[in-house]
């Protein structure tokens, strides 16, 4: 078996316990993103397993995109990233 040849880890452990690889990462062509997909981005980035860079450039994200889903996160949990839910978590 042959296994390509990337930059950083194959996979981190998470605080939970629970093991997150690059296998778990949304498709690059993802167009749909869901709050557990934006999730997912951050938590990895935050866990080592890829660069804020390399999650801006391989899912297309601008700066502020990224910043308001890692500070939402951040402040409210994964809950706060919900199209749904957004004016909830809103500041005025």
């Amino acid at each position: 078996m042959y296994l390509k040849k990337i930059e950083g880890p194959r996979s981190v452990t998470l605080p939970d316990g629970k093991i997150m690889t690059r296998a778990d990462l949304p498709p690059a062509d993802t167009r749909r993103w869901v709050a557990s997909r934006k999730a997912m981005v951050v938590r990895a980035v935050s866990a080592g397993l890829i660069t804020r860079e390399i999650a801006q450039s391989t899912y297309a994200l601008s700066d502020d995109e990224y910043t308001e889903w890692e500070q939402a996160v951040e402040r409210h949990g994964e809950g706060a990233l919900k199209a749904t839910t957004l004016k909830r978590y809103r500041q005025p």
